[in-house]
């Protein structure tokens, strides 16, 4: 496509020999004034704006403020007879990406348009990164409409704006992180950086110099300053998951910043006052630490300015199929795979296991089964025995809680499903298993047709 170029000039024969000079490579529209160049900015999108500095009424630096406030910026280059210092910087800070003097050379204004293409090029590369990211850790990353998956969100969306230090709480695989980001990324702060320290893995010492950071000399080995985790997220959201693992000094010392917003490396005297927004996670119960003693109360109250419960994913199993989706797809295009088709009865039984490793257990399954099964079909008999033994209390999407005991019938439904299961869908095997005949099985089947998926 040709790059389109707007030549803004009030004397008519250097706008048009411009016109002409520049015709055969580029798709050229002139303007006379600043007025008659808005108007053609209205219904007209430029790349490339070349623009006279002095003109009867407005300027050209009026130009370049109207040019630089569309929604696809175009690039600018200021021109004038009045070459000097002063305008040629007041152009530039406007956001003029060059500048030129009157005449014009023709093969150093060829030079100058196509620079200034390839930076306007580069930013609307980087537009369009920072809007992928966006789409990638906003909501739209968050998978699922379960009412209590909206619940969470919610409070995402009426907390991110704020000051807030946030505690996300929820079991080992939930997603915690993942909300994290989403709370950083709907923030004002969302520019800025997300730095993650996942407390667990580090040991009482090397926790508080990845936090903090640390002086030369500071300790045995610390033969340089090093910069925590904290100053690398200044402006930004710093990420501790899971909190309650940390040691009492530690607590002491992010105690400290949440009342004062001021840090010192460790090995160090001297206070760094950092503007960063602290999100904690935690799968453990804190309440019950304070009470036991193993987590300060102070600093327990400072984190929990406000809370955000993520539920276990076998609280929301009509998300299930969505998340199955989601991630087949994704592991699908990763190895180069077709998606796999999971069946109905496997679909089911999914939806009635208790996902006890929660999403990120039902995330290795997905991979899993793309890579083992190469698009194929998945089905009931292909899973593996943990996934048909339904967890007690466990839920199905649309349904209540299983009644626990069973019934006759529902006993005996599981039995012929183990049967089947079994014999991979024989239904002579099945029949020989539960020690019934094969009209006794077909009977049963007929009527609960449910369970039978064979072909």
């Amino acid at each position: 496509m040709v790059p389109s170029v707007l030549i803004v000039d009030d004397e008519k024969h250097t706008r048009e020999g411009l016109q002409q000079a520049l015709a055969d490579s580029y798709d050229v529209s002139v303007a006379a004034s600043a007025d008659e160049a808005f108007n053609l900015m209205e219904v007209q999108e430029f790349e490339v704006i070349l623009t006279d500095l002095r003109m009867p009424g407005k300027s050209g630096l009026k130009v370049i403020d109207k040019a630089l406030a569309l929604p696809n910026k175009p690039a600018v280059l200021m021109m004038t007879a009045y070459g000097n210092i002063e305008t040629a910087v007041e152009a530039m800070k406007r956001g003029a990406v060059d500048f030129l003097t009157k005449p014009v050379n023709i093969e150093r204004l060829e030079v100058l348009i196509q620079r200034a293409l390839k930076t306007r090029t580069l930013e609307v590369e980087v537009k369009q990164l920072h809007e992928r990211l966006d789409e990638k850790f906003s909501f739209a990353g968050i998978v699922g409409n379960s009412p209590k998956l909206q619940a969470v969100i919610d409070r995402v969306r009426l907390v991110a704006p704020s000051r807030a230090t946030i505690l996300i709480e929820g079991q080992s695989g939930t997603g915690k992180e993942l909300i994290a980001q989403a709370v950083h990324q709907v923030s004002p702060r969302s520019r800025g950086p997300f730095v993650a320290v996942h407390c667990a893995a580090l040991s009482e010492s090397l926790l508080e110099s990845e936090i903090f950071g640390h002086e030369r000399g500071a300790f045995t080995g610390a033969i340089e300053r090093r910069v925590g985790r904290f100053e690398s997220a200044e402006g930004g959201t710093l990420f501790l998951d899971e909190i309650g693992e940390i040691s009492a000094s530690t607590q002491v010392k992010l105690l400290r910043f949440l009342e004062t917003r001021t840090i010192e490396r460790v090995g160090g005297s001297k206070s760094l006052e950092l503007d960063v927004r602290l999100v904690a996670a935690t799968n453990r119960n804190l309440d019950q630490m304070v009470t036991e003693g193993k987590f300060r109360e102070d600093l327990f109250f400072r984190l929990n300015v406000v809370r955000i419960p993520l539920p276990a994913l076998r609280e929301r199993p009509e998300d299930i199929p969505l998340l199955l989706a989601h991630f087949i797809k994704g592991f699908a295009e990763e190895n180069g795979l077709p998606p796999i088709v999971i069946e109905p009865g496997a679909l089911q039984t999914l939806q009635r296991y208790a996902w006890p490793g929660n999403i990120r257990e039902l995330r290795n399954f997905c991979e899993n089964i793309v890579v083992l099964h190469r698009g194929g079909r998945l089905s009931e008999f292909d899973l593996e025995p943990k996934f048909r033994g339904a967890a007690p209390g466990a839920v199905v999407a649309g349904a209540g809680p299983m009644a626990n005991p069973l019934s006759v019938e529902e006993n005996e439904k599981h039995l012929l499903r183990e049967a089947l299961i079994k014999a991979r869908g024989n239904r002579t095997r099945a029949a020989e298993f539960m020690g019934i005949s094969r009209r006794t099985l077909h009977r049963k089947l007929a009527q609960w047709p449910e369970l039978d998926t064979t072909d």
